[in-house]
């Protein structure tokens, strides 16, 4: 019976600690890049926009996320009143707001 059996299975027992480390190595780099290239990057322009929209005040030009461009009027603790043009208001949620934008591009007044 021995002669069915390769003498392999012998010599495997000890290097099996070590293949399971270098099957898990692929794995653990392809984590790493992900995190490099998707993840740290993502979280890093969200932690921006939050203290942007942190930042608006009444004045400040913006534009949504709708395309909408004009003037903050108004500044609530979840809404924003923007002026699209004269005597038009828009209420809009803080976050919709996309970019702000430098002063005098928006001409309404």
């Amino acid at each position: 019976m021995d002669l069915l059996v390769t003498s392999a299975w012998a010599q495997d027992a000890g290097a099996a600690s070590g293949g399971a480390w270098m099957q898990l190595l692929p794995l653990v780099l392809i984590f790493v890049v992900f995190y490099f290239l998707l993840i740290r990057p993502q979280t890093k322009r969200a932690k921006e926009h939050r203290e942007m929209v942190g930042k608006l005040a009444s004045g400040d030009e913006v534009v949504t996320t709708g395309g909408l461009l004009g003037r903050i009027t108004e500044v609530g603790d979840n809404f924003l009143t923007v002026e699209v043009a004269d005597g038009v208001r828009v209420k809009v949620q803080k976050f919709q707001v996309a970019q702000l934008m430098p002063k005098g591009t928006f001409k309404g007044n």
